[in-house]
């Protein structure tokens, strides 16, 4: 607990400094398409792996058959 109180009371007065720095709009471009493709990748992954799991779950909870 003391730890935090001291981690707490460090950043509260630890100073600042501008950094003038500059985003252009291409950045921002570039942070959708880099979500974008994430969003993409799993979804293929799904599309991929959604077969295999479905047989796998029918597998499991069928009902077996007389004969």
């Amino acid at each position: 607990m003391n730890f935090k109180k001291i981690l707490l009371i460090f950043i509260f007065f630890a100073p600042s400094a501008n950094a003038y720095a500059y985003l252009d709009p291409g950045t921002g471009s570039m942070i959708l398409q880099a979500l974008l493709g994430v969003l993409a990748a799993v979804g293929a992954y799904i599309t991929l792996y959604w077969r295999k799991f479905k047989n796998l779950i029918n597998k499991i909870f069928q009902k077996k058959k007389d004969s």
